[in-house]
């Protein structure tokens, strides 16, 4: 293959078959592409503090916070491989997570455990709202596949939030 080939193969549209609109695979794709890179800063804020938690509740917290970040770094495939089945694209960078993320990096030195799981839980508490906002798009387009995921994704999420909140009480 020459370049002018590979330039033409990579501009090519990709014509995944679905019988959702243009509009709608657009907007889809979009909507869980910017998730996917709420999904990513809520992954490596959560393995932070997993990493920098100390004190009395050490292991607890330590537990708790791997455990989360595994089931959050779980869904980043899902999330990303529903872009593809409808025609979109998606992430290719970091830069492009950095770019798009709503979810606030935390590079303080020290934060408290307690602020850690705060600012968690209310980072997963919004990180909810994004998703109702996605459900809410899919059934303005008819996608109940990605709503049914989306259904997923927001029930674990408030399982997070809840677990963030109790361990704060």
């Amino acid at each position: 293959m020459n370049v002018e080939d590979a330039k033409l193969r990579r501009m090519a549209p990709l014509k995944t078959p679905t019988d959702l609109t243009v509009n709608a695979t657009q907007d889809i794709s979009g909507a869980l592409t910017i998730l996917l890179a709420d999904m990513f800063a809520l992954y490596v804020k959560t393995k932070n503090f997993h990493w920098h938690v100390s004190g009395p509740h050490f292991r607890d917290y330590h537990l708790l916070l791997d455990e989360q970040g595994d089931q959050i770094f779980a869904t980043t495939d899902a999330i990303a491989e529903r872009v593809r089945k409808i025609g979109g694209t998606t992430l290719r960078s970091i830069g492009q997570i950095g770019r798009m993320q709503r979810i606030l990096d935390n590079d303080a030195d020290f934060v408290t455990p307690l602020d850690m799981l705060a600012e968690l839980r209310d980072d997963n508490k919004q990180f909810t709202a994004y998703l109702r906002e996605t459900h809410a798009l899919c059934d303005e387009h008819n996608d109940v596949a990605t709503a049914s995921l989306l259904e997923v994704w927001i029930d674990e999420a408030e399982r997070r939030t809840w677990f963030l909140f109790e361990s704060t009480r």
